[in-house]
């Protein structure tokens, strides 16, 4: 009973996300520039989609049949998974927000095209990397709602690829906007939001 559940949280899950997901990458093709993907680095290029890819595919197979995957699943208390759905909820939520104010900037690599602009509104007035934070989010939703340690090496593996894939990424938006850049990255944390102790005393 459990199984069946949490497979109708997760396929709401992924009706509430995937249109806007699809709606703002479809979007951000239109200009039909080149992303040069080999700039990512060759361990994350080789890596990073295949095992992304295996996360997610072990997910839609819990969605239509949760018995296929019972080889990895691991035994998680009801309130676990409960709260995988709440995480869940606050990761989609992320998600939207995080397209909503990236909107045509969006690229699924390092690389920026010709007209892009450096966002600081919505989440990115907090933090640099939201889409990440909201990735980390979902891979924890998936793996307790699942109850499923292949789901959950996957998503952390593919994760880690990301941060590792970071240090690249703003290097290129170091390049491309120079002290602007700079002057967000001391405003901003990059993964959590940066906490300002005043110095003047009363």
């Amino acid at each position: 009973m459990h199984d069946e559940f949490f497979r109708l949280v997760l396929a709401i899950g992924l009706v509430v996300t995937l249109p806007v997901g699809l709606y703002y990458r479809v979007r951000s093709q239109r200009t039909r520039e080149p992303l040069d993907r080999r700039q990512e680095g060759l361990l994350v290029l080789f890596t990073l989609r295949p095992i992304g890819l295996t996360g997610i595919l072990g997910v839609l197979t819990f969605i239509a049949n949760p018995r296929w995957m019972t080889w990895s699943s691991v035994s998680l208390p009801p309130s676990a998974r409960w709260s995988g759905a709440v995480i869940g909820g606050l990761a989609a939520a992320l998600f939207i927000w995080t397209f909503r104010n990236l909107g045509s900037n969006i690229t699924d690599t390092v690389v920026t095209r010709k007209h892009h602009t450096l966002i600081r509104t919505g989440p990115y007035h907090f933090i640099r990397h939201p889409f990440y934070i909201a990735t980390g989010l979902t891979v924890l939703a998936s793996s307790l709602t699942t109850a499923n340690w292949f789901v959950g090496l996957a998503g952390v593996l593919a994760v880690a690829l990301l941060v590792i894939r970071t240090t690249t990424e703003e290097a290129h938006l170091a390049r491309r906007f120079g002290n602007g850049y700079s002057e967000y990255c001391e405003q901003t944390g990059r993964f959590l939001p940066r906490i300002k102790f005043s110095s003047r005393m009363q």
